[in-house]
């Protein structure tokens, strides 16, 4: 095993420098928001900065403990997020928002152990595929073993409903089993067989049925399906190419619902035009690229597939975030990753960057 060298400086810099971009943003895009409904401009900023503390924290610590040691966390960390996934649905501890049951409350905050479950899927799998890698090939002991563990997680998001995030974890692990050898066949059966599920789950519900509709054509319901993507295409083409200014974005103003959270992106597209927006696509793509070399370069597999997974996890998310405001991708309640409000979120990717970073370490 090579001997433990310096963590890639370049990642942590593209995090801090991205995190606090969301902190700027979050205070500009919600102060009249958290002013009009808490009689507090500086609500949803304070939130987001006692978040980061443990967001920091969980990002210093996961860099000081050896990754191999987090193998020992698989099962325990996987019952944790089952019993939270099942929680999170008994009226008494779920909080219920906008008709979905997705977040345990605790006073003034709460938790959304999806988020934990996106991280405990990549630690899952990074075990699995090693220790059944003799038999990856084989459809009953390589295949079959993971394909049961995440159909039950997947079902019980789906539950809640959260069909964006259960999107983001099967994309995440149909690329993680196809790079650890599992047989394409396989992958495929599974898609295909999934078609008609994801068709019901999508065209036999009203919103869903909806938003598709109105990816396809958002003037045909100018107020009501396709409102939050126009309002975001107003945003982004107010910004032009050097932004109103910080803080000078319109649109923010009771015009672009969720501002601070899923459309964060769309609100820094005015207030910092397209300079601003390519310095945080550069910064994104080059913490994936830095990711990726990093787990072409992890001496084991094991490292190579968490640090693949935690890549993949990120990536994905930023893609359908940014695709979801420019248009390009259905409306989907994602928030794109170390910017957006939410604190669950916010720690959770900070500690997955800490475990990236070890990785980094060993390389």
């Amino acid at each position: 095993m090579p001997k433990k060298r310096s963590f890639d400086p370049i990642i942590l810099i593209c995090t801090i420098i991205m995190t606090v971009i969301g902190v700027v943003m979050v205070y500009s895009t919600s102060a009249v928001i958290s002013m009009e409904k808490f009689k507090d401009p500086q609500f949803f900023l304070k939130r987001h900065l006692l978040w980061l503390i443990p967001g920091f924290i969980s990002m210093i610590a996961m860099m000081r403990i050896d990754y191999r040691k987090i193998m020992k966390f698989t099962y325990p960390l996987l019952s944790l997020s089952f019993i939270l996934l099942i929680l999170v649905l008994i009226p008494y501890f779920g909080k219920e928002v906008g008709g979905a049951r997705r977040w345990i409350a605790f006073g003034v905050f709460s938790f959304q152990p999806v988020e934990l479950l996106k991280f405990t899927i990549v630690l899952f799998l990074s075990y699995s595929l090693v220790k059944r890698q003799e038999h990856i090939k084989d459809f009953v002991y390589g295949y079959l073993p993971n394909l049961i563990i995440l159909a039950v997680f997947f079902i019980l998001v789906l539950i809640q409903p959260d069909l964006g995030n259960v999107l983001v974890m099967f994309s995440v692990a149909f690329i993680l089993m196809f790079v650890s050898g599992v047989k394409f066949s396989f992958l495929l059966s599974s898609i295909l067989m999934l078609i008609p599920f994801l068709y019901m789950a999508v065209f036999n519900v009203g919103y869903r049925k909806k938003r598709i509709m109105a990816f396809l054509d958002p003037w045909s319901d100018p107020l009501g399906s396709g409102f939050q993507t126009i309002q975001s295409f107003i945003a982004l083409g107010r910004g032009g190419f050097f932004g109103l200014g910080l803080g000078e974005g319109k649109q923010k103003l009771f015009y672009l619902p969720e501002s601070h959270t899923d459309f964060v992106f769309s609100a820094l597209g005015e207030e910092l035009g397209f300079i601003g927006v390519s310095a945080v696509i550069i910064f994104f793509l080059v913490l994936i690229l830095r990711g990726i070399r990093v787990s072409l370069r992890a001496p084991d597999l094991f490292g190579t597939y968490l640090s693949l997974g935690i890549v993949l996890t990120i990536g994905i998310q930023v893609v359908i975030n940014m695709g979801m405001v420019t248009g390009l991708l259905p409306t989907k309640g994602l928030p794109l990753p170390f910017m957006s409000v939410g604190g669950s979120s916010l720690v959770i990717s900070m500690a997955s960057i800490g475990v990236l970073l070890n990785i980094s370490e060993h390389t």
